[in-house]
């Protein structure tokens, strides 16, 4: 495992494969990694709370707007 794989850890995908699944699931996959990161400057002081939320807020509006216009969207016919 190099230093990339490490800090950047991602899981294969298991559900029905679509190219919206796949590329939602790997933008969840980026949000809860940076969630984690966030949680651990927040826990070490490197971060103020107030700080922290704004930056998940944030992250969670991303990830929302992603399921909009990966999920919920109708595939052309």
């Amino acid at each position: 495992m190099n230093k990339y794989e490490f800090l950047h850890p991602h899981s294969r995908y298991h559900g029905e494969f679509t190219p919206e699944n796949f590329l939602f699931d790997a933008n969840l996959q980026e949000f809860a990694t940076r969630v984690s990161y966030i949680s651990g400057l927040e826990n070490s002081g490197k971060l103020s709370p107030q700080e922290a939320y704004k930056q998940i807020k944030n992250l969670w509006k991303e990830l929302k707007a992603s399921k909009k216009c990966l999920l919920d969207s109708t595939p052309p016919s």
